[in-house]
């Protein structure tokens, strides 16, 4: 299959890139540079030199505080720019893929998020990808929508990554204990992504690693596993945190619709341990 891929410079686009590229479709990827999906025009030029037969759409502000200090531009990005996407993708009946977010929901459910669950966004950066999975189911009959949760990837700025740093330098630890969500392995990510494109099922699916911890928990594991075991966190609550974003409280995902396909990703635990190991590699190298 050819496919045009936005965000390919990004963590995740660069993963599905490889994920893709081995099960052997033909991926054209485009960085913000080579295709700004604010500019009607440059998107189109995109899409005529590619000719996509499936779009899968990365590309997108993700910085979630930078998201609720200018959500103008947020908006412009993830809400008009993938209106544009899928208005190129309806003009030439191609098929599309949207990694969204689940900051989409408000976090007072009381049980993790299930795909046919109601968005209500409470900040910027969800409302903004709530815009944008609107403007697909409104212009892309053929898409598919995947809501994952804290990502974290080789070679990226990340809350995982901010953890190991502070441990490295012996900097005192405060992490929030009722912010709670499903953390994802960005590598597990983009290969259910694959799969999933090569089933042919349209819809909206959640794809994250199994499991859920709160942002305290996560850290836990994360200086456990890599070797700071006697290294204290100071646990506070997410109102001794001020941010210029609100996340949504608890917000882990579920993923029922994927997993009756057959696709399944494994307990965040393991997939977080192999990352620590990976990292632990690289820095010996």
């Amino acid at each position: 299959m050819r496919i045009l891929l936005t965000g390919a410079d990004g963590r995740l686009g660069s993963q599905l890139l490889q994920s893709l590229t081995a099960r052997g479709h033909t991926v054209v990827g485009y960085d913000a540079a080579q295709m700004d999906i604010t500019e009607w025009d440059a998107v189109r030029a995109g899409f005529n030199d590619t000719r996509p037969e499936l779009v899968i759409h990365c590309a997108a502000m993700t910085a979630v505080d930078r998201c609720a200090e200018d959500p103008d531009r947020a908006y412009l990005v993830n809400g008009l720019g993938t209106q544009s996407i899928a208005q190129a993708c309806q003009m030439t009946s191609a098929a599309l893929v949207y990694i969204s977010t689940n900051e989409v929901f408000d976090g007072r459910a009381s049980r993790p998020y299930l795909e046919y669950d109601r968005p209500n966004p409470i900040n910027p950066y969800g409302w903004s990808k709530w815009v944008g999975e609107q403007a697909i189911r409104d212009l892309v009959p053929r898409h598919i929508i995947v809501r994952t949760a804290w990502l974290f990837a080789h070679g990226g700025s990340n809350f995982v990554h901010a953890i190991l740093r502070a441990a490295r330098e012996g900097r005192p630890l405060r992490v929030v204990t009722n912010e709670i969500s499903s953390p994802t392995y960005t590598n597990d990510l983009a290969e259910a992504v694959a799969q999933l494109v090569d089933t042919g099922r349209f819809g909206i699916y959640h794809l994250v690693n199994e499991g859920q911890t709160s942002r305290y928990g996560l850290a836990r594991q994360v200086l456990d596993l890599a070797g700071y075991r006697d290294m204290p966190i100071a646990p506070i609550a997410l109102a001794e945190y001020p941010r210029p974003s609100r996340p949504p409280e608890y917000a882990p995902l579920r993923n029922f619709a994927a997993a009756r396909l057959g696709i399944r990703l494994r307990p965040w635990t393991e997939a977080l341990a192999d990352f620590i190991r990976a990292e632990a590699l690289e820095r010996e190298v």
